[in-house]
């Protein structure tokens, strides 16, 4: 659901990029106007996807929130420093 809400996110984002600098609101260009059923269903799930995502400011970073790394290579005992 984190996925889905992130990739709602971005695409309202890149909507609101090419608002500002163009002035082109892709979704009502495809979808067929900003007062059409489907734009408004678009915007209304960027929304939703935007208040979902409020919690990660909220959240404390876990171990499963960060990418797994690699376990160090256990190092042999030299046992000839005696």
């Amino acid at each position: 659901m984190d996925k889905i809400a992130l990739l709602l996110v971005i695409i309202g984002a890149l909507n609101w990029l090419l608002v500002g600098i163009f002035q082109i609101d892709l979704v009502a260009a495809i979808f067929g106007g900003q007062q059409s059923l489907l734009s408004r269903a678009v915007y209304s799930l960027v929304g939703i996807a935007g208040l979902w995502s409020i919690k990660f400011l909220f959240s404390e970073r876990t171990s499963s929130n960060f990418v797994a790394q690699p376990a160090l290579k256990h190092m042999p005992n030299n046992d000839d420093d005696d």
